[in-house]
């Protein structure tokens, strides 16, 4: 392994350049998330309160975003969290502090983030159980590759608003898959996906584009907040 310097590495790794994944420093950032996840998975299968579970998530993700003050009753609070994202347990990630869902999205159960660089969601995108995103990846030439003591790389993954992934689909390095997008499930997305496109199949491949109907949310927001102006 090289002798290069904790700070050099992590800064080659946020660049998407080849990095050292198992330096001390690295390892303890993934027990980090580990221990992190572990609370939120358990909590999961208990009876905490939508509240907690928030708390839970973005201490994962170290999100330092503030939450509504809470309501008087557990009713009440739901509601007033009603439009944060929403995450079943359990979920795996790396290191947590790269992973962005936004406000009303959906992550289902037994998800997964190789999260290397960023991997961002779209508001009110769902994610179907048993998704995968991989923003990590290795050289091919397997003497360099060297196993644990080789060089790794990565690309982040931007995920627009409004998507939706079928259970089962994978996502890899670089990708973006733009708003509107419908992902089949299974599915494997290896190259950019246009916005209001249907793609399905591995490597999935555009089946049919959409055409929305019902009016754009986004819009509803700003004439709601226009007339309340």
């Amino acid at each position: 392994m090289s002798n290069i310097n904790d700070a050099e590495n992590e800064s080659r790794m946020l660049k998407g350049e080849l990095y050292y994944a198992f330096t001390p420093s690295l390892i303890a950032q993934r027990r980090r998330c580990q221990l992190a996840s572990n609370r939120f998975n358990e909590a999961r299968l208990g009876d905490a309160s939508r509240r907690t579970l928030l708390e839970l998530w973005r201490e994962i993700n170290q999100d330092k975003t503030p939450l509504p003050p809470p309501g008087a009753s557990e009713e009440e609070d739901d509601l007033l969290l009603r439009d944060e994202e929403y995450v079943e347990g359990p979920v795996k990630l790396d290191y947590g502090y790269n992973v962005r869902v936004g406000k009303g999205a959906f992550v289902n159960s037994n998800c997964t983030f190789i999260n290397t660089l960023p991997i961002t969601i779209g508001a009110r995108t769902l994610i179907g159980p048993n998704c995968s995103f991989f923003s990590g990846s290795h050289p091919l030439d397997p003497f360099l590759r060297n196993g644990i003591n080789g060089p790794e790389a990565g690309a982040p993954i931007s995920i627009g608003e409004d998507c939706w992934f079928g259970g089962n689909a994978i996502v890899l390095p670089g990708v973006t898959i733009g708003r509107g997008a419908t992902v089949g499930a299974g599915s494997v997305v290896t190259r950019d996906v246009e916005a209001f496109t249907v793609v399905a199949g591995n490597p999935a491949r555009v089946i049919r584009r959409v055409v929305p109907e019902e009016k754009d949310p986004v819009v509803v927001r700003a004439e709601a907040e226009g007339k309340s102006a």
